[in-house]
């Protein structure tokens, strides 16, 4: 397959190519084995150089080695970094266009490409899946190949297909898996699933110059003030993980009412705005990022300095994977975890609630499996379809679907259009592994407990749980050889959070190349404060007038975000059972605002409430075309401010807008008086 090469020739090229001396023992003994045809399973802490093991030999193979990495940002920052080196190296992902990722295919088959990155999804679009076989393939790597287990800390059902390919792979063939985080569970069945003779390779995974701390508080008040009077003297740049979207925005406006530069990212923003943001991380734009667990993994900055979490990861090998994102260049590294251990009427410790929730929602319940089961059995279905007929959210179907795959219950019967169909004569759908996965997930987080509340070394406790026996001494924690973190609060801050709460209005972000719609503003979050609950009491319970406060309050709001803008009319959204609620709250906005108000924005077709829709295809169906305006003529040119009460998916709203800008409406503006915070739970 290869002329062998000798270590110190091999040294020889990396100076060269890469500016590096030498290899450690573990890069070489791994590259050594790849260049031998053999499989292997590299267990290695963040910032060793894994990504070495398989860019080395990948340049001495004929052919094109392929990386499957579900790190988008990753693969960018290593096709653009091998590039630089003069190696040729290209990605296919969902972010690019067809024709992109048509000709990155071209190439790759012309023999043009010597690493070809590539998300493991892919591995479920039936065109990659004819051409990968007209291409010369000298390797496979598996980047992050915890993803691929069930038992892994972020398992992905559709990753699995990879094995698809690495099983008709000839037993000789170079096959390279690495993580930073297997526990020995996760490591013996990432090996079981890549089969063949494979060797197991381990580094130690103490990261002797990070600070771990713990810092229990008794509120998010708390864990907002701690970072008002210390996130300033922590040196250099860093992440701040959140547990929810809605806590980036909160967090991120927060630091920005101190004066100090933070931006919020999470899934749910859009692709060029993830990008400009990754790329201000890596140019140290802001003190700090406000994220999700979105951000970080694959993200290849050396100079992290801090990574602070407020609230508690899932279980210790994720906070061991996002905690590795600091400190990379060797230099000292912050990492702090706040913990809301204040207990509610149950007893329950609040910041251990999150987690269970993600746990508990991580599996759909069984009557949903049954309900897309019965929905395939009447007739073969898209994705889409599955949707549509059992009223699941998207990510429910996938969940659900992936493993009715597994247990061969549908099947595949149109690889081009998607479409699934039962498998007449299937066993039963089995719920033994989901239980014991729960069950798995529980005891993590109970481990993840145990290092809140641990007393000895921190770095001792993720090193053994992660599998790693080899002996150290471990003093760089708040429970050996650092000062614990303090408390305490300056009456100024406390002043300050209150004032900042009585001025934060969530930001609905509806703007699109297709409506004249501009994002709007809310007066509140609807799980944040009493808002929601006083807006529920008025439309279901006393069908009273929203009380006069949330009419200051959205007052407020208004002038905070619209400030000096000036508009010609104000709509309210129609009703579908809270009679004339919205109306004579719009009545009243108006009078104070000096706004006409018009009453001719109607529904030409009655609607259901959109709460009873669990996904956004059918929030869209429910609204799709059900919205008319009287009076056309009035509108054309106008500048309008549209009124209603809650805004959860922004369906409604958005369809309003798509109608209006076709009749001519130069600028509309949502204002509300609570963004729903369910939306935004989301550990991504």
């Amino acid at each position: 397959m290869l002329k062998q090469i000798t270590r110190i020739e091999a040294e020889k090229k990396l100076k060269e190519i890469w500016g590096f001396e030498r290899f450690s023992y573990l890069q070489w003994e791994t590259i050594s084995r790849l260049l031998k045809g053999e499989r292997v399973l590299l267990v290695a802490k963040t910032g060793f150089g894994k990504s070495l093991c398989y860019q080395f030999p990948a340049i001495l193979f004929d052919g094109i080695t392929i990386v499957f990495s579900p790190l988008i940002a990753l693969m960018r920052d290593q096709v653009k970094s091998l590039q630089d080196r003069g190696i040729s190296a290209a990605l296919i992902n969902s972010e690019q266009d067809k024709e992109e990722n048509r000709q990155v295919i071209e190439d790759a088959k012309n023999n043009k490409i010597k690493i070809l990155f590539i998300a493991p999804e892919r591995q479920e679009n039936s065109e990659w899946l004819e051409e990968v076989r007209k291409m010369k393939i000298s390797m496979v790597v598996v980047d992050e190949a915890h993803t691929i287990s069930v038992w892994g800390h972020d398992f992905r059902p559709s990753f699995r297909r990879i094995i698809n390919l690495v099983k008709i792979l000839p037993d000789n063939f170079p096959v390279l898996a690495t993580t930073a985080t297997a526990t020995p569970r996760v490591q013996k069945d990432i090996a079981k699933q890549i089969s063949g003779h494979i060797t197991i390779l381990r580094g130690d995974l103490l990261r002797k110059k990070f600070q771990l701390y713990v810092v229990k508080v008794k509120s998010e008040d708390e864990k907002m003030m701690w970072l008002a009077e210390h996130l300033n003297k922590i040196e250099g740049t860093g992440i701040i993980y959140t547990g929810t979207r809605a806590n980036t925005e909160i967090y991120s406006r927060w630091l920005q009412y101190l004066g100090i530069s933070a931006t919020a990212y999470n899934a749910g923003l859009d692709a060029e705005t993830r990008k400009e943001i990754e790329k201000g991380l890596m140019e140290n734009k802001w003190k700090a990022i406000i994220s999700t667990n979105a951000l970080g993994m694959g993200i290849d900055k050396p100079d992290i300095r801090f990574i602070i979490h407020t609230q508690i990861p899932q279980s210790p090998i994720h906070y061991y994977q996002e905690i590795g994102r600091a400190g990379r260049d060797g230099k000292p590294a912050k990492l702090i975890l706040f913990y809301n251990n204040s207990k509610d009427v149950n007893g329950i410790e609040e910041d251990s609630k999150l987690p269970r929730k993600f746990i508990e929602s991580a599996k759909p319940s069984i009557e949903k499996y049954n309900r897309v089961i019965e929905a395939i059995k009447s007739e073969p279905l898209r994705e889409i379809d599955i949707v549509r007929k059992t009223n699941l959210t998207q990510t429910e179907v996938r969940v659900i679907k992936a493993d009715l795959l597994d247990q061969k219950i549908i099947e595949k019967i149109d690889t081009k259009k998607r479409i699934f169909g039962y498998v007449h004569g299937a066993q039963p759908l089995n719920t033994s592994l989901f239980e014991e996965l729960k069950s798995h997930k529980l005891k993590e987080l109970d481990a993840m407990l145990e290092y809140v509340n641990l007393k000895t070394s921190r770095m001792k406790f993720l090193c053994d749980y992660l599998g790693d026996t080899s002996s150290h001494m471990f003093t760089n924690c708040d429970n050996t050889n650092l000062k614990k973190l303090e408390t305490k609060f300056k009456e100024e801050t406390k002043n300050k959070l209150k004032n900042f709460k009585e001025d934060f209005f969530p930001i609905l972000k509806l703007e699109t190349k297709t409506s004249n719609l501009v994002n709007g503003v809310a007066a509140s979050y609807y799980g944040f404060s009493n808002v929601g609950a006083i807006i529920h009491r008025c439309k279901y319970e006393t069908e009273e007038d929203f009380p006069d406060f949330l009419i200051k309050l959205t007052l407020k709001a208004y002038r905070n975000f619209f400030k000096k803008e000036k508009f010609d009319l104000m709509l309210y959204v129609p009703p579908t059972e809270s009679g004339d609620l919205v109306k004579n709250f719009a009545e009243k906005l108006s009078e104070y605002l000096k706004i006409p108000l018009s009453h001719d924005l109607v529904k030409q077709e009655k609607t259901k409430p959109q709460k009873i829709f669990q996904n956004s295809v059918l929030k869209k169906d429910n609204v799709k075309d059900k919205f008319t305006y009287k009076k056309p003529e009035e509108v054309e040119g106008k500048t309008i401010l549209l009124v209603d009460d809650i805004f959860d998916s922004g369906a409604t709203i958005k369809e309003i807008g798509k109608m209006l800008t076709k009749l001519g409406v130069k600028k509309i503006a949502p204002l509300v008086i609570a963004k729903t915070i369910a939306g935004d739970i989301s550990n991504g």
